[in-house]
């Protein structure tokens, strides 16, 4: 994108960085500021005034998802709209400047920062900019697109909003249509499992806490805000703790896990769908002795829910989109060995998600033989899973949805 600006003749470029540490090794931020300094650099050769203007770690600047804290939002309009976030030279002395005051803190919790120079900050967002926020994922760009294009707005105070032409990399929200203008046009996902189920007649029940509400909901609809029947669906969301997911790892699971024994209990429900955030958010934070507790949460809450299933005459489906708690620390590829930090000599966190397998488990306490592990499926995997689900509740899946994992006796 840099280099197409550059091809297009644009004189200035501002770029406001928000740095990962989640699914990349979580103190890896220097080696991507140096390397976009380094073509900054490049272009500035040629007379253009390409520069870094201001950043922070994803989890506390911008990239707030529903609606679980607008401050996030707030401390990153702060710094690339209002340049008002603490001053620096570089992105590198930011950063290097916080890790020396605080040891412990990971890229993803970087406090946010603006850069300046002898006239002040080189990038506030102001009155003609063009600004585009290049990120394919939804979840995360929607509330900064909002701060952006709402004229009307209360979610914190934006001063005076810039005049400025605002673009997406893609359409975060079809429904909503965020943002207005996008570069790339969405995926078109329809037909999903969510949507047959409506049209058939089958109740649903969706929960999980604010961190994962979306994925339940936004996620599992085909990237749709709205429900496909008010009358045939409900949501839940239980609000996230805001802090740290480590000092709390336990996160939210037993209040869903009371709130789905409930619903089942009740059975007024034909599916029922939640998410467990505790594995994903807790391993994010590369902090073992809390991922270890987090899993147990999660077990002790399954043993719940289970015995619930088991007293209704259900099923449960127990699976995830990908592993993380499963390796907490940086692994040598070659050797096996776990890496250490060359100063401190203690294992490297890992913060990331892994390419592990992840278990599909089906709990049918009533299981009388009648269907069986497909012997069609050589590599099954999370595209499967939704025939799978149509099958075991009596439905018959769209001959286009990939085949299920198992096939009736």
């Amino acid at each position: 994108m840099i280099d197409a600006c550059a091809a297009a003749g644009i004189k200035n470029v501002r770029v406001h960085v928000l740095l990962d540490g989640r699914d990349v090794p979580e103190t890896s931020a220097l080696k991507y500021v140096d390397s976009l300094e380094e073509h900054l650099e490049s272009h500035r050769k040629n007379e253009l005034d390409y520069r870094i203007a201001s950043g922070g770690g994803r989890m506390v600047t911008t990239m707030d998802r529903y609606e679980a804290d607008w401050n996030i939002v707030k401390r990153g309009w702060d710094a690339h709209v209002r340049g008002a976030a603490r001053q620096f030279k570089s992105a590198r002395q930011a950063i290097e400047t916080f890790r020396k005051e605080d040891p412990r803190v990971t890229d993803q919790y970087l406090p946010s920062f603006t850069i300046v120079d002898d006239r002040g900050p080189v990038g506030k967002i102001a009155d003609g900019d063009s600004v585009v926020y290049f990120n394919f994922r939804g979840d995360r760009a929607i509330e900064i697109s909002r701060a952006f294009e709402e004229k009307e707005f209360g979610k914190f105070d934006r001063g005076r909003l810039p005049d400025v032409v605002y673009a997406g990399m893609m359409e975060y929200d079809g429904d909503l249509k965020i943002p207005k203008k996008y570069l790339v046009l969405p995926p078109d996902i329809d037909r999903t499992v969510s949507e047959y189920l409506v049209h058939s007649g089958a109740l649903q029940y969706a929960i999980s806490e604010t961190q994962k509400f979306g994925h339940v909901t936004y996620f599992w609809n085909g990237n749709r805000s709205g429900k496909f029947d008010e009358k045939k669906e409900t949501y839940v969301e239980i609000p996230s703790d805001r802090v740290e997911f480590n000092l709390r790892p336990w996160m939210k699971a037993a209040e869903i896990t009371d709130a789905v024994i409930g619903a089942i209990d009740g059975g007024g429900y034909n599916f029922i769908r939640l998410n467990y955030p505790n594995g994903d958010m807790v391993g994010h934070t590369g902090d073992l002795s809390a991922a270890i507790i987090a899993a147990e949460t999660v077990d002790l809450c399954l043993r719940r829910l289970l015995e619930s299933v088991q007293r209704s005459g259900g099923i449960a489906v127990i699976t995830a989109d990908h592993g993380n708690l499963d390796e907490m620390y940086e692994v040598d590829k070659k050797t096996g060995a776990i890496e250490r930090d060359k100063k401190t000599g203690l294992p490297r966190n890992k913060t990331s998600h892994t390419l592990n397998p992840v278990p599909f488990i089906i709990y049918d306490p009533n299981f009388r033989n009648e269907y069986r592990l497909s012997n069609i499926l050589d590599d099954p995997g999370l595209a499967n899973i939704a025939s799978t689900l149509l099958i075991l509740m009596g439905f018959n899946p769209p001959d286009d949805y990939l085949p299920p994992i198992i096939e009736l006796a």
